[in-house]
């Protein structure tokens, strides 16, 4: 005669199944973890390598295998770049294009955006979707209009094509993350305000901005590396020397000295670092900017 045991080999306990589960997901966050740790390490192998061949000289370079700690550091590659070129003149030129191209790239853009979010105006729906078409259109395409507008105007060889567009939101991806984060401001709070005898702009500037420093964060630091990396504007609108931003200036090397490459990857890195250090100091809010904004789901 045969029961049923309540201790049967094919009954699993929840627990166990749990348990096993819990196990499965671990072991894939640990796989997922160490795909992620090696595709930074191949993102960061070929800027380690820049930065070591900037303390080489040119004849240990391109050696192999590759060494990857210098003998003999040469840390005057970095002095010889400041006396070739007036690179602390260009680093002065990139950081006041860079800084009033991003300070209207933010204002445009808040401006904007706070429009398409909190104000009822008939087509809004409408024009924000153009707006949005506009990501889809090549730069490349309004390049000799732009040329033809800016030299009508006498801009050329002038800072203001590369900083006063962006004073006009040109850039319809900065509205969008701009957008997304004031939609999810409580609209109960802007109402007090009007209500107190608020303008709209003192709403915006008093209430909306001052809750949405992840998004401003997140478009400045959006903003700040696009200006900052620009060759294509400057190269187009920039002829004299003395107007050069850096991108042109470490295009300057790579072309009159590029049987000394050590001289160009020292100007590399002298343009690296000021990115990098910007992007650590502003990480969490950066982080906290795209996680709320239409990026992250919200």
């Amino acid at each position: 005669m045969q029961t049923d045991s309540p201790f049967d080999s094919r009954t699993v306990s929840p627990k166990r199944s749990l348990s096993r589960r819990a196990v499965i997901d671990q072991m894939r966050l640990v796989g997922l973890e160490i795909v992620m740790i090696l595709l930074v390490i191949s993102f960061l192998v070929p800027t380690l390598w820049m930065i070591s061949s900037s303390l080489k000289v040119s004849t240990e370079i391109f050696v192999t295998p590759i060494t990857w700690i210098p003998q003999d550091p040469q840390w005057s590659n970095y002095v010889r770049i400041f006396e070739i070129l007036p690179l602390m003149h260009f680093i002065y030129n990139t950081v006041l294009v860079v800084f009033f191209a991003v300070l209207g790239t933010v204002i445009s853009s808040a401006l904007v955006a706070y429009a398409f979010a909190r104000l009822r105006w008939p087509g809004r729906e409408t024009w924000f979707a153009l707006l949005l078409a506009t990501i889809m259109l090549p730069e490349v395409i309004t390049l000799v209009p732009r040329f033809v507008l800016f030299r009508n105007f006498g801009w050329i060889d002038t800072f203001l094509p590369l900083i006063v567009p962006y004073w006009t939101a040109t850039t319809a991806i900065y509205v969008f993350l701009m957008r997304q984060f004031f939609r999810g401001i409580p609209m109960e709070l802007e109402d007090a305000a009007l209500i107190d005898g608020a303008s709209r702009l003192r709403v915006l500037f008093q209430i909306i901005l001052p809750l949405s420093k992840p998004a401003i964060a997140t478009v400045a630091v959006f903003a700040l590396i696009q200006h900052y990396n620009d060759f294509v504007n400057p190269l187009i609108y920039i002829n004299s020397q003395d107007n050069w931003t850096l991108a042109l200036a470490v295009r300057a090397y790579n072309d009159a000295y590029v049987s000394n490459w050590e001289l160009v990857f020292a100007a590399s890195t002298v343009m690296l670092v000021p990115v990098v250090i910007l992007f650590l100091i502003a990480q969490r809010y950066f982080v906290q900017g795209i996680t709320t904004t239409g990026f992250g789901g919200r």
